[in-house]
């Protein structure tokens, strides 16, 4: 099975085609301290907590600072914490604040906003939530420190505080962080490097940031998000150039400094350009086809172990970007290349043998039940893979009905947990950054914890008693044994179906300097040369 990537690929004929320079960059005014960076999408909302999207993360690590950061070894480090300590017994952690943290009114960061941050935070993301079952209370020592007293040893506690990504425990004044978690704020009023411009700010369309002078980084090099958060440039402009040719001409023109994620097939275009470097992000982003463990035919775990079989990893990742050069195989459920990505298991359950998938399907009892493939066409590394899937289901004799929506109507539909006669769905692909899938505490799709499990709702008690096991250590050692035994569970029991690594490149203008390549895209420590 090859399907053409051209093919697949839609919206990028003429892409040399009109690089003339978008009407919405402006004049550089004064100087070269301002950055202008054309995000993957125009920024939509301020909430990095009620939203998981990683445009909204970013802008979250330009006006928030955290309590502990993830550094480029993966070692939590401390941020906003000057010192802390544990009780003996593991029941009682107390957090010091570092001198001299403000907020962008000039008002002090207390120990009160950290609190009301955390439980905020703990309310949305799935490590969070995790923390909040250990925890018995808060308490507040003095201004700039606090405690939290827990019902049981949580190891993981700094981890949990320095998660790299969706959803990051960013601090807030506590006037904002008491709001309701699941209704986005309006204030983005933060304490780090830069303030968010609400005056200039249209949903949809350019966000501004200006240097905060009050900020106080770290004495540390910087290390993905640890260390020393200098902001070297004064201005940043977030530009909405969604038009990819536009994009592309407004970088190779000089009107823009950094374009986030210019579409593969265009590449080419600006790869040797004066000026224009090319760099691939960290860790990558992981493809996967998720299943609905809740109807038939894949509440059968033989049947979701029998499509797995059959998949070439190649296949997706050549419909997604085409070149070997942006990919890698990632036969496991951790990020490739992170300390407890093992892989066990992986290559005896994903061996693209088409015949042996067709055999373990009909042990399996398949009796011909429909098969329906959510694909949304305006998310074409989802609905990239969902052709791919369309075509291997076919070969392997299933009935499948690929449903073609626009992202609204898949997000909408997801959500059914009924059968498919009734709008349910049997499967759909989508993709994360590898920065979330780091590690058991972290992964939101190992959880198989029934209907609390993210969509598809997994529900298998050893996968999750063996998520506790690792979540209870902090033995390096241990911690790697028992990430094998998920891993081995886990292509078992099929949460999900790995399908590939693939990298996003970035092109970057070679007057920025010093920039801290990380799966996030932090602006801190660049400098922007003449």
């Amino acid at each position: 099975m090859k399907l053409s990537r051209r093919q697949l690929l839609a919206g990028t004929a003429g892409a040399a085609a009109g690089l003339g320079l978008p009407h919405l960059v402006r004049a550089q005014p004064g100087g070269g301290s301002v950055l202008r960076f054309i995000p993957s999408t125009p920024l939509p909302s301020l909430d990095p907590i009620v939203a998981t999207s990683y445009v909204i993360r970013n802008h979250g690590y330009l006006v928030y600072d955290t309590l502990f950061a993830t550094d480029e070894n993966f070692r939590i480090q401390p941020q906003m914490v000057r010192e802390w300590q544990t009780a003996p017994d593991g029941l009682r952690w107390t957090f010091h604040l570092r001198d001299g943290l403000t907020f962008h009114d000039g008002s002090p960061v207390e120990a009160k906003d950290c609190i009301a941050s955390i439980a905020r935070w703990s309310k949305r993301d799935a490590f969070g939530q995790t923390l909040a079952g250990f925890v018995a209370e808060y308490g507040q020592e003095d201004a700039r420190t606090f405690t939290i007293s827990l019902k049981q040893p949580f190891p993981l506690l700094p981890a949990a505080l320095g998660k790299l990504s969706s959803n990051v425990p960013f601090i807030m004044p506590e006037r904002i962080a008491l709001q309701d978690a699941s209704k986005p704020i309006a204030d983005a009023m933060g304490s780090g490097p830069w303030r968010f411009e609400a005056r200039e700010w249209i949903p949809g369309q350019n966000a501004i940031y200006t240097r905060h002078a009050g900020y106080r980084p770290r004495e540390e090099a910087p290390s993905w998000a640890a260390g020393g958060k200098v902001a070297k440039v004064d201005r940043i402009e977030w530009l909405a150039i969604t038009e990819a040719s536009a994009a592309v001409g407004a970088m190779i023109q000089g009107a823009v400094d950094w374009y986030e994620q210019p579409a593969i097939d265009l590449i080419p275009v600006l790869k040797g350009k004066p000026g224009i470097e090319i760099r691939n992000v960290p860790l990558g982003l992981i493809l996967l086809m998720r299943f609905n463990h809740t109807q038939p035919p894949f509440n059968n775990p033989e049947i979701r172990r029998a499509v797995m079989m059959a998949m070439q990893q190649d296949d997706y990742m050549q419909a997604v970007v085409g070149s070997p050069e942006y990919y890698r195989e990632a036969k496991t459920f951790f990020t490739p290349g992170s300390p407890m990505s093992t892989g066990a298991g992986g290559a005896a359950a994903m061996q693209g043998d088409l015949a042996k998938a067709k055999a373990m399907l009909a042990k399996a009892g398949y009796k011909g039940e429909r098969v329906v493939l959510l694909a949304p066409a305006d998310q074409p590394i989802a609905y990239n893979q969902s052709l791919v899937t369309q075509d291997l289901l076919k070969q392997l004799g299933m009935t499948v009905d690929l449903v073609s929506t626009d992202w609204g109507s898949f997000i909408a539909r997801r959500g059914n947990r009924g059968p498919v006669d009734t709008g349910g769905w049997s499967l759909f692909h989508t993709l994360w950054s590898g920065a979330d899938v780091l590690n058991p505490a972290l992964h939101p799709l190992i959880r198989a914890n029934g209907q609390a499990a993210w969509f598809g709702w997994p529900d298998d008690p050893t996968l999750e008693t063996l998520r506790s096991e690792w979540i209870a250590t902090s033995d390096e050692a241990q911690q790697k044994a028992l990430a094998a035994r998920i891993e081995e569970r886990a292509f078992a029991v099929v949460p999900y179906a790995p399908a590939g690594l693939v990298q996003q490149p970035m092109a970057v203008s070679s007057k920025l300097k010093g920039m801290v390549m990380a799966p996030v895209q932090f602006f801190w420590n660049i400098e922007k040369t003449a």
